[in-house]
């Protein structure tokens, strides 16, 4: 007697991935999606210091603080991971 093996979800199954990999579309990342929402919240930050000379991180944690700096930083970690992004998409579709 012939048994019939139920589908599993490996990689190989699925066709939405497949596709994606054919058209040359490349699926978001967590990280990338991490430092989409950094790169906004530093961009509402210095619109805030531009507009209303408030810094809403500064206000947060206090100016100069440890914890202040951190959040700095990480939003230029994630402005240099986009840079590195953006040139591995630049060089994967030319135009």
């Amino acid at each position: 007697m012939a048994t019939m093996n139920a589908p599993t979800m490996e990689r190989r199954h699925l066709p939405e991935r497949r596709a994606a990999v054919r058209e040359g579309a490349t699926a978001m990342s967590g990280i990338d999606y991490a430092a989409m929402a950094l790169l906004i919240i530093g961009g509402l930050n210095w619109a805030m210091v531009g507009l209303f000379d408030v810094d809403v991180v500064a206000t947060l944690f206090g100016p100069g603080s440890p914890a202040s700096r951190v959040v700095y930083v990480v939003v230029g970690l994630a402005a240099l991971y986009s840079i590195y992004t953006a040139i591995k998409m630049s060089r994967h579709h030319p135009h």
